[in-house]
Formats: structure tokens, sequence, C-alpha cells
């Protein structure tokens, strides 16, 4: 082998070794400045939890109250127990975390991001008591409407519209943070699925609720205009199959776009869809957010939405009146609520309204984002009386309160497994703001004469906090 072979080859293994440092030096970057905050953030790193001498910071609700707390290194409680569990989540050495326990976890023990990142030398600076995290939620209403959903599997999710502030945030069946390392085994193999926060996690067929997305769908298509009268006979024919009404119900002639509504037609809203075929749907759906992530704090189950390209006429017909395949979770449709008592915006839902130092210094504020508009101002508001009077004349009529403009839209979503799922999504306009709810019960039937009660009991405790 020559001399200039032998330098050809120390040359080659020169920048084979050169390459392979830079991989790792840019792997090292990638994992500290890119990666870092979603690692730190994950709940099976225990990494965030892991301060022995340090007395972990309190979980309070929007006014103060204490919904998780420490009093030393290593212990917590949680007064308000299974009924905060979906917003406060668990803390375990051996289950790592989970809620507001996970998301604010370098908070709670008093390291930003960067001072974790910076390992030994940033203990340095610890301080021997965490941060305080105020969230959102408002601890009376979260209580009130965990109760009300009685002994009922379900969910609970109002928001603030013009905000997107949690203000409830309810599953059941829940369980006490306190127990859950010690019952982990036994509680991740129940049926009943008490660990899934069913607000943001929880995936169901939105059944009659989805019509408002469908009107404000086909008037935006224009497959129909608000001067339209339907006829109902009670049954929609599809080839050799029927989409009937709820208890057989036949609605007649000359119903408009608002009465339809009103009484929840499936042959109107059924028709609208075959109307917009598959194209029409997906561009209405996809404008409505529900095939994107939203990009909050907390974990939500994707939607689930069909194949709109290959939907046959009964299917589509089904979608109309949310069934078939289509799945979404409870914090979309209060999102959906929303956005017609807020000028057809919807905002970013959030929990963490503030980070404060042991000192008392709020060192971090929220700051409400606007996630899309999704719809005009215009036919918000057109949406958002048809709502108004599914309540004052139509199925709805159980969530009304004195004195409040209330809208809604109830639903009943068939359920393969079991009975079916009574839903009721909408707004009510307070002196002091604007919210938007939804409630789904399983198994309870229908959502005008269970989840609509509910509705209305939450309205009223909230109409002058």
């Amino acid at each position: 082998m020559g001399h200039r072979d032998i330098k050809k080859y120390i040359l080659h293994c020169s920048v084979f070794i050169m390459v392979c440092f830079l991989c790792l030096f840019g792997y090292i970057v990638y994992l500290q400045v890119i990666a870092s905050a979603s690692l730190l953030a994950n709940p099976l790193n225990s990494r965030g939890n892991d301060a022995s001498n340090i007395v972990r910071g309190a979980v309070i609700d929007i006014h103060g109250k204490k919904l998780a707390d420490s009093n030393s290194p290593g212990e917590r409680s949680y007064p308000y127990g299974a009924v905060m569990a979906p917003v406060t989540g668990y803390l375990g050495d051996n289950i790592g975390s989970d809620g507001v326990e996970a998301m604010t976890g370098s908070d709670l023990i008093g390291q930003s991001r960067q001072m974790q990142m910076l390992g030994p030398i940033g203990q340095a600076f610890q301080a021997d008591r965490g941060n305080d995290v105020r969230v959102t939620v408002d601890a009376d209403i979260q209580e009130l409407a965990y109760n009300a959903l009685g002994d009922n599997r379900g969910a609970v999710v109002v928001l603030d519209a013009e905000t997107g502030a949690v203000i409830a945030m309810v599953s059941k069946p829940a369980i006490d943070p306190s127990e859950v390392e010690a019952d982990w085994n036994s509680l991740k193999n129940r049926k009943d699925s008490p660990l899934l926060n069913r607000a943001a996690q929880g995936l169901y067929p939105p059944g009659s609720t989805i019509k408002v997305l469908i009107a404000d769908a086909a008037l935006d298509e224009k497959v129909t205009d608000l001067n339209e009268k339907f006829n109902c006979s009670g049954k929609l024919q599809i080839g050799n199959e029927y989409i009937g009404e709820s208890h057989g119900a036949v609605h007649g002639n000359n119903l408009s776009l608002r009465d339809a509504m009103t009484v929840s037609c499936n042959v109107t809203f059924g028709t609208l869809a075959m109307r917009m075929h598959g194209d029409g749907l997906k561009d209405a759906f996809e404008r409505f957010g529900f095939n994107e992530p939203i990009g909050c704090e907390f974990h939500e189950s994707q939607c689930h939405l069909p194949d709109f390209a290959h939907l046959g006429d009964g299917d589509t017909a089904q979608v109309g009146i949310g069934q078939g395949e289509t799945l979404v979770t409870p914090l979309r449709m209060a999102m959906l609520a929303s956005a017609y008592v807020n000028s057809g915006k919807i905002m970013v839902p959030y929990l963490v309204e503030e980070i404060i130092s042991p000192s008392g210094i709020v060192i971090k504020k929220a700051s409400p984002q606007k996630w899309r508009e999704v719809t005009s101002p215009q036919r918000a508001g057109i949406i958002s009386e048809f709502m108004e009077n599914v309540v004052k004349n139509g199925t709805g009529g159980a969530a009304a309160v004195s004195g409040v403009r209330v809208t809604g839209k109830t639903g009943t979503a068939e359920n393969s497994g079991g009975r079916d799922h009574g839903w009721f999504i909408g707004t009510a306009e307070l002196p002091k703001r604007k919210i938007a709810l939804c409630i789904i019960v399983e198994n309870s039937g229908g959502g005008g004469a269970v989840a609509a009660p509910i509705a209305s009991q939450i309205i009223s405790a909230l109409k002058n906090r």
C-alpha cells in the first residue's frame, strides 16, 4: 500500500469520525433544545417529580381553594378527591403523573425547564418550596357538575367562550388521585375506565348535537336557505333503507331550517347532508377543526371522522344526524357551541391561569389565544337564534334559566354497547361572561331529559358568580 493510499484512508476515517461526532452533537442539541420540553412533560418521565427535599407547590382553583397540596417533601393531598381528578391528575414514583401535576410539574417543584436542563447545576438555585399553580377551574361548579351526574358515567365541560378558560372539566367515574398508585394494576384494567378523562379523551358519536354544524354548513354551501320548507313524513328513504325520527315522530310539511332544528328533524338533516355530499361535509368538519389537534395544554383524543370521499348516500345521511363513524370528544362539542356565542371564533381552551412563586409573585400568566374563526358573525347569529329556540320551544327546554339567554341542542347517540347516550351542548350569556358547555350522560337515553337539566343547574350557579 502506497503512502498516498494511506493518506487517503486516514482522510476517509477522519471524515467518518467527524460525521459521527457531528451526528452525536446534533442529537444532543436536539434533546437539550428542541425535544427537552416534550421529554420533561412526558408523564412517564419521573425526573420532573424528583425533588426529595422540595415541598411541592399547591394547585389552587380560580378563587384560591386548594385542589392539591403538600406540607412536607414527598407528601401530597387532594382535598376534593375524585371530583377534581381530571384537572389535578395524579402523581406517583412508579406511575409518573397526569393532569396539572404533569403539565406544570417543573413549576410545582420550583424549577423552570431551562433550569432542569442544567441538571445538577440547576439544583444549586432550587428553593425549598415549589411554585403554586392557579387553574381556571371553579371548584364549586366542578363539584356541582360532578354531583349532578349522579351514579351515571359521563362528562361535563364548561368554558368561558370569550377566553377559552376551562371553568369545569368533569369525568365520571373517577378515582381520588391519592389512591391511584396503590391501586394502579386494578384501575388500569377496570372496564369502566376510571383513569380516562372522558371530557377530553372520551370518544362518542355526537348524535343530534352535530346538527348545529350541519345547519351552518348547509347555509355556507348554499344547499338550502332560510326560506326553504321541508317535508317530514317520519322517514327518509335511501334505497332500501330508512332513517326514522325519534319515537316515530312525524313533523309534517312547511318546516323551515329553524323549525327542523327546534324539533331535531332527522329527515331534514339527513337530506341536507346528502345534498352536500362527502366533499361539502369534509370541508365543514375541517373548517371547524375536527381533523386537527387543538394544541392546548392537556391531552385530547383525536376525533374520528369517516372517509368522506367513499361514503354512500346512507352513510352520508348518518353523518348529518351524528351517527355512523363520527366520534368526538365532549371538549370539542363545547368548543363547537362556543363559536355561536363568540361571533364565530373558537378560543384555545386552557387550564393554567397563573404560576405564583412562594413569595406571592405572579411569574407566569395565561394569555388567551384565538384558535380559529370557524364561521361568519352573521351565520353565528343565525345558528345561535336557532339554538335559542331549541331551549324556548323545543327539545332543550329543561336547560332554561330565568333571566338568562340560554341556547342549546340536545342529542341522543345510538350506542351499540347498550342504552343510548344523552347529550346537551349550549351557551349562556351571563352578566359577567359568556359560557359554552357540553354534557354527556352515558347510557341515559334522551339528552333533553337527562343532560339538559344539568346544564340548567350549572348556568343557574354561574349566573351571579
